[in-house]
């Protein structure tokens, strides 16, 4: 847990110099680091549409591999759309509760929105396989990428098949490496970012947009944490308390480490061994879970979109953000192990859609902090839905 305590001390401190930098008002500098970030902005445009699609086809691909134990997948994959769609719609409700204001983006443009429900629908609708790709539809895109996952998952073993996962799996992996790279360079573009925010602060609107939008993401986790998750275990008839005090070591490094992958030992820990499930439940769902049973992750896209679409100019409707809902479910789904994976896959979705991508340049210094909260509440929902499923397989 050092590096993780390292890095986050690195980032808040970046974060700290981009205020300072902004505040000093030299043309010079705010002209580096407008640089900077438009370069960081456009590196996050280009990596984030193919991990998306890769993540989701890998996803979908393994479905097909688990028809030995079909019933205990059955089962997690149900809790897990349960609480994946409630943590959205509890984001959903609280973005129109408290309605954050648009931020005035330099140099932005406001985005026509008068197509109706139905052409929106339609327009999803492939009807080229590089056409969406071009053009940056990535509603069209995943559409794509979940067909192609689930017919390569329900093809006949054969060495083709065998081919074309492990080519999907090394394009997947080509692209972490990419991730990851940018993430060792990313605090020159919180420092970037943040002296860009501080720079365009004018009478505090943006920095009130942003403290509302923030209110936001971390309300709807903590509802979805202390409320939400413990209704579905006590509508199971299972204890809320004791399934958490048991799973506190889990959720505990979840919050430092933000990440689900690296809690993964002590979550299978805690829940054999303080928990008392049954191993051959928790050795299978746990790691699936980590893969798909995203709720943070939902909420955060949902509310993001919306957010960004709004500082562009998009007036949606109810409809619209309905199915903006199924979207975000559908990618946090398949957030397969991508590193800052919640951030890729919003700016992923918002960048065929002509909306102000800028404006998650405005988040990132923020989103450290809502990583780990995030992923804290991540791993409780992967404990809860274990402890869900290891029930019902034992009634």
């Amino acid at each position: 847990m050092k590096k993780p305590n390292k890095e986050l001390i690195f980032w808040l401190g970046a974060l700290a110099l981009g205020v300072v930098l902004g505040l000093l008002h030299v043309p010079a500098v705010n002209a580096v680091c407008d640089f900077i970030a438009t370069v960081f902005t456009r590196l996050f445009q280009f990596l984030a549409v193919p991990t998306v699609a890769l993540a989701i086809m890998t996803t979908l691909i393994s479905f097909g591999r688990q028809r030995s134990t079909r019933k205990i997948f059955t089962h997690t994959l149900t809790y897990t759309l349960l609480t994946t769609f409630a943590a959205a719609l509890v984001g959903l409700g609280l973005y129109l509760l408290i309605s954050p204001e648009p931020i005035p983006v330099v140099g932005g443009q406001d985005v026509e929105n008068s197509t109706t429900f139905y052409d929106h629908i339609v327009s999803v609708i492939p009807d080229n396989a590089v056409r969406p790709l071009l053009s940056g539809n990535i509603l069209s895109i995943l559409l794509i990428a979940i067909a192609f996952g689930l017919g390569i998952a329900f093809m006949p073993d054969s060495g083709r098949k065998d081919v074309l996962v492990k080519g999907i799996e090394g394009l997947q992996e080509l692209f972490f490496i990419l991730i990851r790279g940018l993430i060792k360079v990313l605090p020159l573009g919180i420092v970037a970012f943040a002296a860009q925010l501080a720079a365009q602060l004018s009478g505090g609107l943006i920095l009130g947009s942003l403290g509302k939008w923030t209110a936001v993401i971390l309300a709807g986790n903590l509802t979805q944490f202390f409320i939400v998750l413990p209704l579905f275990l006590l509508v199971r008839g299972i204890n809320p308390l004791r399934v958490f005090k048991a799973m506190s070591p889990a959720v505990m490094m979840a919050l430092f480490t933000k990440s689900s992958a690296a809690t993964l030992p002590v979550t299978l820990s805690s829940a054999e061994e303080r928990l008392g499930v049954n191993p051959k439940v928790s050795r299978f769902v746990l790691p699936i879970c980590t893969t798909i049973n995203m709720n943070g992750c939902a909420a955060f896209i949902l509310v993001t979109s919306l957010f960004v679409m709004h500082c562009g100019g998009m007036d949606l409707s109810i409809w619209q953000m309905l199915l903006w809902t199924l979207v975000s479910v559908i990618a946090a789904v398949g957030n397969a192990g991508v590193p800052m994976g919640c951030f890729f896959l919003t700016v992923s979705l918002l960048t065929g859609i002509g909306a102000p991508v800028e404006v998650m340049g405005m988040i990132l210094p923020i989103y450290t902090i809502v990583d780990m909260v995030e992923t804290a509440e991540n791993v409780w929902s992967d404990s809860c839905v274990c402890a869900m499923t290891d029930k019902d397989l034992k009634e």
